[in-house]
């Protein structure tokens, strides 16, 4: 009888600490609005990876790329609820949220996509991660750099009065409005999957974007003029659910912070390679290219500059840190 008895309990024991297991088993959500080839997408897939041989197979990472969750700002919007558990977002939809991300978009505040890196590991960049639980609901757990921005138009451009009056697709967010809005220029919301048609038809003369896109997408076929500016840097910023995160043990907080960090981190060495490559192809092809400096843009770069002093204080610090990091 006590045999039977003590059968049983033991029989209970296993079974209530095999549901325990099974509850505490969870597969994870990952989105971003990349496209399945992107540099983004393919860091998160090596995440998701060794995500789950770090977990011994107890957590799967499905990641959702080309915006199958829904835009940055829907995907935001299920991130603070929970209902979505983790994202790679461009640090400009953050700023939505947390204003003074938008010191990232600086124009010209890295001279070329080698010292993105460095910039984004400095102190200034690092202290506008902590705040993101409060001020967006998630948990900011490392950067990673995409390819710096280019402008490509439908009509010739010369001078940056071509641009005026123009409607040039970019993010829509605060920071790169308000630097289009300077050059005079109408900026465009448009999904990066409508880009290419909208150009086509000309509903749009032309978009900021990144040569990564521009080479991919094959956008040089429809436009007249790619300037080469590198006139903005284009952090992605690897992000947990706040709501989450706080369910999550130490050891798989520890390995989220590690391997995700790992490859976004990683990011920056594949970008510095890319980008010579992606130029060249550009070239390549004889089509109309410009490349332009700050000078260029000098007149708009002044006004931004003045407006975000005074917005975000810590513009400053990071100025400082990029002037550190050029010398």
């Amino acid at each position: 009888m006590k045999l039977s008895k003590l059968i049983t309990g033991l029989t209970l024991a296993l079974t209530s600490l095999a549901v325990g297991q099974v509850a505490h088993a969870k597969n994870f959500r990952l989105g971003l609005v990349t496209p399945a080839t992107h540099v983004w997408t393919k860091a998160a897939e090596s995440f998701s990876k060794d995500f789950e041989t770090a977990s011994n197979g107890e957590h799967k990472v499905t990641v959702f790329p080309a915006g199958q969750l829904g835009n940055e700002a829907q995907m935001l919007q299920q991130l603070q609820t929970g209902a979505l558990d983790m994202a790679f977002l461009t640090a400009a939809e953050l700023t939505n949220r947390h204003v003074d991300m938008g010191i990232l978009f600086a124009p010209y505040l890295v001279k070329n996509v080698d010292q993105v890196p460095a910039l984004l590991a400095s102190k200034p960049a690092q202290d506008l991660l902590t705040d993101l639980p409060r001020k967006a609901g998630v948990v900011g757990v490392a950067y990673g750099t995409g390819g710096l921005r280019q402008m490509i138009s439908v009509n010739a451009v010369q001078s940056v009065a071509d641009l005026k009056g123009k409607k040039i697709r970019i993010t829509p967010q605060v920071p790169l409005q308000d630097f289009y809005r300077n050059l005079g220029v109408a900026p465009i919301s448009l999904p990066l999957s409508g880009v290419f048609d909208a150009m086509s038809n000309k509903q749009v003369d032309g978009t900021d974007m990144d040569l990564e896109i521009i080479v991919g997408l094959k956008l040089y076929d429809i436009a007249d003029t790619t300037l080469l500016s590198n006139h903005m840097m284009w952090p992605v910023v690897g992000v947990v659910s706040a709501r989450v995160w706080s369910t999550l043990s130490d050891s798989d907080k520890k390995n989220i912070q590690d391997i995700m960090s790992k490859y976004l981190v990683e990011t920056g060495s594949i970008y510095s390679a890319k980008e010579k490559e992606w130029k060249q192809a550009l070239l390549a092809t004889g089509k109309n290219t410009k490349e332009v400096g700050p000078e260029f843009f000098q007149d708009a770069i002044n006004q931004w500059e003045m407006k975000w002093e005074k917005q975000a204080p810590l513009l400053k610090a990071l100025r400082d840190a990029s002037k550190e990091i050029s010398q």
